[in-house]
Parts: C-alpha cells; sequence; structure tokens
C-alpha cells in the first residue's frame, strides 16, 4: 500500500492531488510539522532532509516532490497524468516539473523563510530578502499566465488534465494571502485556479488536509 507522509498546505499536497485523481488505493500518515516531527530521527530516516512529503511503497522509500509524482505517473499510466514517454508533450511535462520545482517554490521558500538567507537577527537584510522574492515571484507568476495564455486552453499543458496542473494549483496557492498580485489576481491563473478548484479530487485533498478559505 502506499503511503503519503504529508502535512496540510505543503509541498504534500501536489501527489495528495495526484493520488487522489488517479483514484489510486493508498493512506495518508500525517507527519506534525507544528510539532517538530518532521525533524525527529524516525521521519530523518525516511528523508534526511528533513522535508515533507514522503512516499513510501513496500522497500521503496521516495523524498522530493517532483521524482514522486513522475513515479506515480509512471507507475499509473492508465490514469493519463503524463504525456507519452518520448512525446514532444512529454519534454514539456518534465520542463514544467523541473521549473516548477526549482525555480517557482525554491524563490517561493526564499519568500517565506528569508532568515535562512542572512546572519542570524539581521532583520533588515531578511526583509529586503523577503521583498526580492516577492518581486522576482511576481514575474515567475506572470511567466505561468502568459503560458496558459499563449494556448488558451483549460489546463496548463493544454486540453487535457496532467500531473502539472497539481504542482500549479499548489504553488499558486501559496500565494494567496500576498498583499500584492497573488497568483489568482492575473488574468488567466484566476479562471484556471477556479477550475482548478472545481475538481473533486482538489476539493477532497482540500477536506483530506482541514483546509479552510481562502482556497487561493
Amino acid at each position: 500500500m502506499i503511503q503519503l507522509h504529508y502535512y496540510p498546505s505543503t509541498a504534500s499536497m501536489v501527489p495528495h492531488i495526484v493520488l487522489e485523481e488517479m483514484g489510486a488505493p493508498y493512506e495518508r500518515v500525517l507527519v506534525d510539522r507544528a510539532a517538530g516531527v518532521h525533524k525527529q530521527a524516525p521521519y530523518l530516516r525516511l528523508n534526511p532532509n528533513g522535508l515533507i512529503p514522503v512516499l513510501t511503497e513496500g522497500d521503496l522509500v521516495l523524498y522530493e516532490t517532483a521524482a514522486i509524482v513522475l513515479h506515480l505517473c509512471d507507475t499509473n499510466p492508465q490514469a493519463g497524468l503524463a504525456p507519452a514517454i518520448g512525446s514532444p508533450g512529454r519534454a514539456h511535462f518534465y520542463k514544467w516539473l523541473a521549473w516548477l520545482t526549482n525555480t517557482l517554490q525554491a524563490t517561493l521558500i526564499v519568500y517565506f523563510y528569508p532568515e535562512r538567507w542572512v546572519a542570524e537577527g539581521n532583520t533588515a537584510c531578511a526583509a529586503e530578502v523577503k521583498a526580492q522574492a516577492e518581486r522576482r515571484i511576481a514575474g515567475l507568476l506572470d511567466q505561468l499566465d502568459a503560458e496558459l495564455a499563449r494556448h488558451g486552453a483549460e489546463w496548463f499543458l493544454g486540453q487535457r488534465f496532467s500531473a502539472v496542473d497539481a504542482y500549479v494549483f499548489t504553488l499558486c496557492r501559496w500565494t494567496r494571502n500576498f498583499a500584492s498580485a497573488p497568483a489568482r489576481s492575473r488574468p488567466y491563473l484566476g479562471p484556471y485556479l477556479q477550475r482548478m478548484l472545481a475538481r473533486p479530487a482538489v476539493q477532497r485533498v482540500l477536506a483530506n488536509e482541514k483546509l479552510a478559505a481562502p482556497f487561493v
């Protein structure tokens, strides 16, 4: 049985949505980040980085969100959540997964945890790092919006829903409390996020994680 080690509203929402979309049997294992469980020895044996999520299945222990998503798509091809291997669509699927995790998500982490990039106690520098990250994120969200505008289709890769949509939704959701220009304020991302919210699998994930509005 697949087990998804998760905490609400973190990157674990991405594989959580993917699993619900696939209809694959799985169990959720709450990792109480608020209590520091992700930094304790039992969890560190699963992921020495102390980050969430982790997916386990038998002897398989897998961390890194994009790797988990790719594994789920490869082992559940009948779900159709990734374009065919070797196709141009699959190449763009890889590109956007890499961009989302290495570019947008990485910059969002800088925004939420600016103190990690400055000397301890240097609040002025932390504030500047956060402000610079927010400006960078605005441009990255514009890039997502421009891609949706470019092809004019319903989902991020085009006419067909894919696992990339779970990633875009989750990261855009993290901007919901931005004082200026959250993802939902953009002309194409806003309606797209509402389409995502309307999906039954996304609604189940929000309920499973006991999240309250605003959702995006």
